[in-house]
């Protein structure tokens, strides 16, 4: 992968940065400190945050002034110049066990998101996707639903179950996004001998239909082609890697968010960078995020 070396874009340290995307109306990029209830930004030089008291952790951009924010109570639409939000679709308000977690817009202009337990309890989460004014379960009994993203030809949305070492490929309806077929593996990590384990993410994919991978404990975004093989990594200077997002003036910048949470006492050089937002220059190509119908 011919990569320069990624820097710091936003010195900001995360406890649980998550949730990254480009508005590309705006062309700025967003993110999330989910434990903290925060959503960043920044123009410029000029830092920009939300407080929402309570966990947020992935939106979708609706409009210039409106994100969908996917937090634990639900789906709400949030406009960033008044603060103003409003109920869109409750999920979970009656589990406070549970929170948001990864989730990302879909082609058609829905919106699929995971939730899971606050203490990482098994089985706890479940993927969900929200269209038209429908949310429907897509899968239960989940532990940390992630990677959630794409393909550009509309044939398969990806996610995984950070615990369970896979991403999946879910086979969709190119009318509607709603899932047709059966569940078939993408690429297997618990196959790859590492140390530390390559535990899936956030995912984006590109304009090429490669994906990419934010893998959790191990300072890497890796990058696999549309039929699962592993092409090439980009490192990082700390291990907690949490979401990619292709953003910059003609999508050929990565973005990545990391953690401080959880990091292994042995690895105290990851402390120093640890929650921080990163950006590296690359030479490929991503796609808009497409805009959540309303």
């Amino acid at each position: 992968m011919r990569a320069m070396a990624p820097e710091v874009f936003d010195e900001r340290a995360c406890v649980l940065g998550e949730g990254a995307f480009w508005h590309p109306a705006r062309r700025q990029l967003f993110w999330f400190d989910i434990t903290r209830g925060k959503l960043l930004s920044s123009i410029g030089s000029e830092p920009l945050e939300w407080e929402f008291g309570r966990c947020v952790s992935a939106a979708g951009w609706m409009d210039d002034d409106h994100l969908l924010i996917a937090g634990e109570t639900g789906l709400t639409k949030f406009n960033f110049g008044t603060g103003r939000e409003e109920m869109v679709c409750e999920i979970e308000t009656d589990q406070p066990e549970t929170r948001s977690n990864d989730g990302r817009a879909d082609p058609w202009g829905g919106f699929w998101v995971g939730t899971m337990g606050k203490g990482g309890e098994a089985g706890a989460g479940r993927l969900y996707r929200w269209f038209d004014g429908i949310l429907h379960e897509v899968r239960s009994g989940m532990t940390t639903p992630n990677a959630i993203c794409f393909a550009p030809d509309r044939s398969c949305a990806y996610y995984a179950d950070t615990r369970e070492r896979m991403i999946m490929r879910q086979p969709l309806d190119p009318r509607s996004g709603w899932p047709s077929g059966e569940l078939t593996l993408f690429t297997d990590l618990r196959r790859t001998a590492s140390t530390p384990e390559y535990k899936p993410d956030g995912a984006v994919v590109d304009s090429a239909g490669c994906l990419w991978n934010a893998q959790w404990g191990a300072s890497r975004v890796a990058r696999y082609s549309p039929e699962g093989r592993f092409l090439d990594s980009i490192m990082l200077p700390t291990g907690h890697c949490s979401c990619p997002a292709f953003g910059g003036a003609d999508l050929s910048t990565l973005f990545v968010t990391t953690a401080q949470e959880k990091i292994p006492d042995d690895q105290t050089a990851w402390h120093l960078h640890a929650g921080k937002t990163f950006s590296v220059s690359v030479a490929h190509q991503g796609l808009d995020e497409p805009a959540v119908r309303t």
